[in-house]
């Protein structure tokens, strides 16, 4: 740590792009790397968040005084350390918390992004291992017992930061405390080793120091540590399903929304590429331990006494790790260790976890942005071609699939292949996980459908390909990301709402709004989020997007390209 004043001190470079998400958040392995106020004791009462201390204000934390900025309606607290930095012999441990200060911390920049690679195109580690900071924006003026919305990025587990969602738009209209983290990534966040006692999840486990960080300070900002809210979308969605069934993650938080990320999202083996298997977000332990070995090894660590392979790999400098292999190779969540004793998904079927409301969606299309970056290489070609990429990927199924879904409906092959993988790996698994949620819980689920969404990716359509309601497609409408058309305006001003009563009141509902109803055990009504009069309503989806066929298939098998 660079002393009180938030300095970036990479191991190696941190160029700092544009303020926005990662492009490809949750494309699995060699596609992404081819793609892509003075003490804490001073605050029992009302803090005045972004009016103290004139234009720069000042927030006493529990680890020291922080300075901020005020923008007017709001006020940001960048770049604030919730653990201590985990480098040298702090690789690979669980966080510590992080260091009590004496001087007033300058938090008007975020921090160090963590190591990781460019999302898209060629280029060496970016970021620092001393990464493990967050962001605050809050309400500007006197306040307390604002709801707290703590974000988690998306980007595969191996991209991203929690920097460039500017979440104004929730903090000003819905009146909350917003969050931003960042956590390590790639083989830093969830290598595993048997000197290691397994693959504890260390990514996992810096969302969970966040959180505690979040319930011993809420307060100074003007939040409430008893109405904390987990959000997150792709990778960022998988992690609040993490988190939904994580023992060591009770109490660290009272509502939770997934945006396409259920426990039970996964992609059938090659879908995208001949050479690409399944994709599984969450590995079983034993897998990741044996990649450990087989890296340890690679690395010229294997053949250390036993008790210093570790040590060689800590004494190795960040870049030899942050490669495209070991970034992709240890971008799962392992299970079967303390932090997630059951696979999410049986976890949640057997009613294992956290008794919370919760929200969880997806988007209409959402595998078109991941097919489109695809088809220069692997092309659907026509119908013949379809039903090649069909019995590829699902086997004795494929009829099925293609009776349900004729390319004869769609404009094009490709969009007919783009639309049964959304359903496959997005929606239904979504409404599957709904479902199971229900039997306990208020739960409440979404489709994003506005097919005119603006592209923040900047990644241009194939001819004939339009990305429709895409991956992300949602996030411009919750973050202040790029310009919204009128009627967008207005959807954007319905989704903040809603996800900011939520926060408030474990509803979504509320005067003025379109009625959203909640998900029965049996019966998956989900609301339709899209623009224009009608645009919000409730729909069935599970019978327009097939759920039966999908929920008779098995799980995607492991493949050999599918792991590590």
């Amino acid at each position: 740590m660079a002393g009180p004043v938030a300095e970036e001190d990479a191991a190696v470079p941190d160029a700092r792009p544009a303020r926005r998400p990662a492009l490809a958040r949750l494309l699995p392995g060699a596609v992404l790397s081819a793609l892509f106020l003075l003490c804490a004791a001073a605050v029992p009462g009302a803090p005045a968040v972004g009016t103290a201390a004139g234009p720069r204000p000042v927030v006493a934390t529990a680890e020291g005084p922080v300075r901020g900025r005020a923008h007017g309606p709001y006020a940001t607290f960048e770049g604030l350390p919730y653990a201590a930095p985990p480098t040298g012999p702090l690789r690979w441990r669980p966080p510590r918390a992080a260091p009590h200060r004496t001087g007033v911390l300058d938090a008007g920049a975020p921090g160090a992004r963590c190591v990781q690679l460019p999302a898209l195109g060629p280029g060496g580690a970016r970021g620092s291992e001393d990464c493990l900071y967050l962001n605050v924006t809050a309400p500007a003026g006197p306040g307390r017992g604002r709801p707290v919305m703590v974000w988690f990025h998306g980007g595969g587990f191996r991209n991203g930061a929690g920097d460039p969602y500017r979440p104004e738009p929730l903090v000003v209209r819905g009146g909350v405390v917003v969050v931003t983290v960042n956590y390590r990534l790639g083989v830093f966040g969830f290598f595993g080793h048997p000197e290691l006692g397994g693959a504890p999840d260390f990514g996992l486990a810096d969302q969970q120091a966040a959180l505690r960080w979040v319930r011993a300070n809420a307060a100074a900002f003007g939040g409430d540590p008893d109405r904390v809210t987990l959000f997150g979308e792709s990778a960022g969605g998988l992690s609040v399903c993490a988190h939904l069934v994580s023992p060591a993650s009770a109490g660290l938080f009272r509502r939770a929304i997934a945006q396409s990320g259920s426990c039970s999202t996964a992609m059938p083996p090659y879908a995208l590429l001949p050479t690409l298997g399944a994709y599984e977000p969450f590995v079983p332990e034993e897998r990741t331990v044996a990649a450990g070995v087989a890296a340890a090894a690679r690395l010229g660590c294997g053949d250390r006494p036993s008790g210093a392979v570790l040590e060689c790999l800590r004494g190795l400098d960040a870049g030899r790790l942050a490669t495209t292999a070991l970034m992709d190779g240890f971008s799962g969540i392992s299970y079967g260790n303390a932090l997630l004793p059951l696979e999410p998904r049986r976890a949640l079927e057997a009613g294992r976890f956290h008794r919370v409301p919760v929200v969880q969606g997806t988007t209409l299309d959402e595998m078109r942005l991941f097919v489109a970056q695809t088809l220069a290489a692997y092309p659907v070609d026509g119908e013949r071609g379809y039903r090649e990429r069909l019995s590829a990927s699902f086997g004795g199924s494929a009829p099925a699939v293609a009776a349900a879904y004729p390319s004869a409906a769609f404009p094009t092959a490709a969009l007919a292949w783009a639309t049964a993988l959304s359903d496959a790996s997005f929606t239904c698994p979504a409404l599957r996980d709904g479902r199971a949620l229900a039997r306990h819980v208020p739960t409440y689920g979404y489709l994003f459908g506005d097919r005119d969404a603006p592209d923040a990716t900047g990644l241009p359509e194939p001819a004939g390909f339009p990305y429709g309601a895409a991956h992300g497609f949602e996030l411009p409408y919750l973050f202040e990301q790029v310009p919204l058309a009128a009627p967008q305006r207005g959807l954007s001003r319905a989704m903040t709402g809603y996800w900011t009563r939520f926060a408030r009141t474990g509803s979504p509902n509320g005067p003025g709004a379109a009625e959203w109803p909640r998900i029965a055990p049996r019966a998956a009504s989900v609301l339709i989020l899209a623009p224009g009069p009608g645009g919000i309503r409730p729909v069935g989806a599970a019978s327009a997007h097939h759920c039966d066929l999908w929920d008779a298939l098995p799980a995607p098998a492991p493949t050999p390209s599918s792991g590590r």
